[in-house]
């Protein structure tokens, strides 16, 4: 079973998330502060967290920040904030998804299905992969077995959707995806005209892996198409 953490203040809205994930099959455990939610990290193990961004004292961003420092599992944003901005920041700290209030518990249910689904699948294909499983393109290497990437031998660090996009990238090489691809290759979702997302990822990835991210020799915008790994 499958567990849950839901960092929400709300009460009624925390308990609502928790019966419709608890029917669907998973545990699911409740922190009301970002306090607390950090301190259960640190004793337990979870799957997969739904992260509130307003939340009193520590907020959800850095509490995001320091999440990801340590874990690499995913992490949806919940917010009432509709600001494109505060989806760009979040995305851009490492969570895997940002869902506006409101919003059906339905749909919470599908989106925490999709990213647990599509994290165990990564899992299970590079689990058993070795040593061998390498691709090098001038300077760049991704190491598939242990999510390692080195740039001129120096390691950089990835957050779990930016390994998995460029990994997918470099995997297809030279073939142009639309935003709406990636989105739903990556994501495990229909782009529903959100494509954000992958926008910022790939800023993300260019910005560590790119000599200049101005004028990247990897990871290339293809006008009015989308993007391609070049080799």
């Amino acid at each position: 079973m499958k567990n849950i953490l839901i960092v929400e203040d709300d009460q009624s809205i925390a308990e609502l998330q928790k019966d419709y994930l608890e029917i669907s099959g998973f545990s699911v455990d409740v922190c009301s502060d970002g306090t607390s939610g950090l301190k259960y990290l640190e004793d337990n193990e979870c799957d997969l967290i739904i992260l509130d961004i307003m939340l009193p004292g520590i907020d959800g961003f850095e509490i995001l920040r320091k999440i990801r420092d340590a874990k690499d599992i995913p992490i949806l944003l919940v917010s009432a904030k509709k600001e494109e901005i505060d989806k760009i920041r979040g995305l851009g700290l490492g969570a895997d998804d940002y869902i506006t209030k409101p919003f059906s518990p339905g749909e919470l249910v599908a989106r925490v299905n999709a990213h647990l689904g599509k994290y165990e699948r990564l899992k299970n294909k590079y689990r058993n992969n070795g040593p061998s499983n390498v691709l090098q393109v001038r300077g760049l290497e991704i190491q598939k077995d242990s999510r390692i990437v080195c740039v001129n031998e120096k390691e950089v660090s990835l957050a779990q959707k930016e390994f998995d996009l460029l990994l997918f990238m470099a995997m297809n090489p030279n073939k142009v995806f639309s935003k709406e691809e990636l989105f739903e290759k990556i994501w495990g979702l229909d782009s529903l005209g959100d494509t954000a997302t992958v926008t910022v990822h790939i800023a993300r990835i260019r910005e560590k892996i790119e000599a200049d991210p101005s004028n990247p020799q990897y990871v290339e915008t293809v006008w009015g198409a989308g993007y391609r790994f070049r080799i």
